[in-house]
């Protein structure tokens, strides 16, 4: 044990445990180089064509091409306006705004594409490799291994991992931020027309709004906590951001959580449901529907037996004696299984997010399974 308490690791355990790390690396390695030697075959009868390699994207061209359509309309006050329009430019005729998409196909699109090429075929369309959606493949299959690698123990590559994840989704929300909030709700309430003439031409304003200064102001003071000397001022925005966040969640809560839940006290225990009728049938009494009524009625009063019995345990001015204690256990029971479901829906949720990640890997990666016929 070393002087802080923490066990210390024998060097020869850490030599072993590093060499076989680089033994599983060179295995990794060595069958990568023989998927890419070995290669896989796209497209199905003549139009198969065996590719050398895997994680490829292929792309499509797609030419678009859109020209004004004038046309006259009424307005609000009877008169008729001018008003101009865009439509898809018809075949032969010469677009005014063009411009071309790259939509994603299959493997075996590329192959017949391939064929058609090869044979001289001027209608064939334009199909070739999306090399930055190939390199995005292999990044994301290279961080998702760079991550897993973290089961064998804390190491640079999943730190490199983590710290990309981290900054890349702190640079993707403050983006998110600024053109969600800062630019649509300051800029555009300060400066509106600034705003739709050089930001957000889509930004809808009747003017300038002056309480934007509000917002703007509590910004600036939050600034003030950067500086040692000024920063009590950020006190005051961070009082009114947390009693606003405080009070909004309390009335959400209240109405999601305390008024529903009291709301599912005053049901009826007994429900009768009856069958659902159409046609001629629709005006004859339906018959009752027992599976359905009983299933209601068993739910109705176990959320009553729940809903009491836990409020028992919960219930700390009476020692759990007696009735009150019997009624006690059994919320603790109802507790312990709503504690469990939870859990075990979080584990199935994690168990998803790990499948999707190895049918990434293996498909869309590796090419060795195929669910959807993309290869």
């Amino acid at each position: 044990m070393s002087q802080l308490g923490t066990p210390m690791v024998d060097p020869a355990v850490e030599r072993r445990a590093n060499r076989m790390m680089m033994v599983i690396l060179a295995v990794i390695c060595a069958l990568l180089a023989l998927r890419a030697v070995v290669g896989s075959s796209v497209g199905s009868g003549d139009a198969a064509v065996t590719e050398h390699g895997f994680g490829m994207v292929y792309v499509q061209e797609a030419k678009k091409g859109f020209v004004a359509e004038q046309s006259k309309e009424k307005a609000a006050d009877g008169t008729e306006v001018e008003v101009r329009r865009w439509k898809p430019a018809a075949p032969g005729q010469a677009p005014e705004i063009a411009w071309t998409e790259w939509n994603e196909v299959t493997a075996g699109e590329w192959a017949a594409a391939q064929r058609a090429q090869a044979a001289a075929s001027a209608s064939a369309p334009v199909v070739t490799v999306s090399w930055p959606r190939t390199a995005g493949v292999w990044f994301a299959a290279l961080m998702t291994l760079a991550v897993l690698s973290f089961l064998w123990r804390d190491n640079p590559v999943y730190k490199l991992a983590e710290s990309v994840v981290v900054g890349v989704s702190a640079g993707y929300w403050m983006i998110v931020a600024t053109w969600d909030t800062l630019v649509p709700k300051l800029a555009g309430a300060l400066v509106p027309a600034w705003t739709k003439a050089h930001l957000m031409p889509s930004l809808e304003s009747a003017g300038v709004d002056w309480w934007g200064l509000v917002p703007l102001g509590l910004g600036m003071l939050l600034l003030c906590r950067l500086s040692a000397r000024v920063s009590w001022l950020g006190i005051f925005p961070l009082a009114f951001v947390v009693g606003t966040f405080a009070g909004l969640r309390f009335v959400q809560n209240v109405e999601s959580d305390l008024v529903a839940q009291v709301a599912t006290m005053f049901e009826p225990l007994v429900v009768v449901k009856h069958q659902a009728l159409a046609g001629a049938d629709a005006a004859v009494a339906a018959p009752i529907d027992w599976a359905g009524s009983i299933g209601a009625s068993l739910s109705a009063v176990l959320i009553l037996v729940g809903v009491l019995s836990v409020l028992a345990y919960f219930f700390f001015s009476l020692e759990h004696k007696g009735a009150l204690g019997r009624t006690a256990k059994v919320g603790v029971w109802y507790l312990m299984i709503t504690f469990g479901a939870s859990f075990g829906f979080t584990v199935m949720g994690r168990i998803a997010l790990l499948a999707a990640r190895f049918e990434f890997l293996f498909d869309d990666w590796l090419w060795l399974i195929d669910p959807s016929g993309k290869h």
